[in-house]
């Protein structure tokens, strides 16, 4: 007798965590991304390769001027082992280099870099109407750094939901260490997972739901937003930054595709689409659009994307000074030149450097996007479930 669809989903959720046992050993509580690279129980080599083999292949020898709708369709056929991958192999990297909320934010001026981050958070949270005792789902959680800063902000208890099982030890971890754990749950699952065609609460269980720069992971806009409005309670509401390419965006022009293509590379993404794609499927899954706007589209006077430009002339702190200068052309250099001398020592796992060096052009790139007007990462969209009658 074949296997149930329930016993399927557990016999692949095994595998994913023996996969992240034998990748990451005991590096999940370990502080930092650069300890937890070469830390408390070291990385497996054989995992970690395998990784990046099963990665790499979607991108591997090829490149815009070739690429075709079938490479695309591929990737998004494969896109929840790419998305999980991508983060066994970022995610340190991105601890390392940007914190434990992994997304963009809007700048003010004498605002340094982490409160920005914090009040984009905020932002979200007030948008949607996040109340003390509330019941929250967090869609593609990450390391938790969103769920802890909203769990504290509003009083509510957040589930954050992941399908990649070294970032919720991660995350529990943190929770933990800062005394949240009664707010906070963390969940292994898929934003809809292949074998079951859902996420794994019932219908109606939550009293908002909101996602951060992570839905762009879902192989279709409509299908994860679909899946989002059956969990979520009558009357209740989502919003979302997404990452979106603009209505500018022209897919014929070659230099247009080089930086969706090095965004997508870079950041584990099987397929983005336009503003208008990411309206229509909200649209289609039933919400009721109750606001809709590119946050980078603002007229601010430091972009979203300075960080990553290491410019220096946006220095709001001297706390930030650190973040930057490891975004600079001759920061990059000494990173990826050590990350090279880490691997060559067996110090860090084969496929450090490679990895790092994706991350950097997908960098390029996504300050590229944002300074032609092709590409944000913070459209926000607020959706209300309509009241049942």
């Amino acid at each position: 007798m074949a296997p149930s669809k329930i016993e399927l989903e557990k016999q692949d959720k095994a595998r994913d965590a023996a996969f992240n046992k034998a990748m990451h050993g005991e590096t999940a509580q370990v502080k930092g991304g650069f300890r937890a690279m070469i830390g408390k129980g070291g990385k497996g080599t054989d995992a970690q390769r395998a990784a990046v083999d099963e990665y790499f292949k979607h991108w591997d020898n090829k490149d815009a001027k070739d690429e075709t709708e079938a490479d695309r369709a591929k990737r998004t056929a494969e896109y929840a082992t790419l998305t999980r991958h991508y983060y066994n192999l970022a995610t340190d990297f991105y601890e390392y280099g940007w914190g434990q909320s992994f997304h963009f934010c809007r700048y003010s001026k004498g605002e340094n870099f982490y409160q920005a981050i914090a009040r984009h958070e905020h932002y979200l949270a007030h948008q949607i109407g996040i109340k003390e005792g509330m019941r929250v789902l967090d869609v593609g959680c990450g390391v938790g750094g969103p769920a802890r800063e909203i769990a504290k902000f509003t009083g509510c208890h957040v589930t954050g939901l992941n399908n990649n099982d070294y970032q919720i030890e991660r995350a529990t971890h943190y929770a933990a260490k800062d005394g949240l754990s009664n707010q906070l749950t963390f969940v292994k699952g898929d934003f809809m997972s292949n074998v079951l065609q859902q996420m794994d609460f019932p219908d109606n269980s939550f009293d908002a739901v909101y996602a951060i720069e992570a839905t762009v992971h879902a192989p279709k806009l409509e299908g994860v937003y679909s899946e989002i409005f059956r969990v979520l309670k009558p009357g209740g509401v989502f919003g979302v930054y997404e990452w979106l390419m603009t209505e500018d965006y022209d897919n014929n022009n070659l230099e247009h595709r080089e930086i969706r293509l090095g965004i997508e590379q870079g950041d584990g993404i099987s397929n983005m689409v336009k503003i208008s794609e990411g309206l229509q499927a909200m649209k289609t899954a039933g919400f009721d659009l109750l606001h809709h706007e590119d946050l980078a589209d603002r007229p601010d006077p430091i972009p979203w994307y300075w960080p990553l430009a290491g410019d220096w002339k946006y220095l709001q702190s001297v706390f930030d000074a650190f973040t930057i200068a490891r975004m600079t052309w001759w920061g990059r250099a000494i990173a990826h030149n050590f990350a090279a001398f880490l691997e060559l020592t067996r110090l860090a796992p084969a496929g450090t450097k490679k990895t790092a060096d994706s991350l950097a052009r997908a960098g390029d790139c996504l300050v590229a996007g944002g300074a032609k007007h092709l590409f944000t990462p913070m459209y926000l969209m607020v959706g209300k479930k309509p009241e049942q009658k």
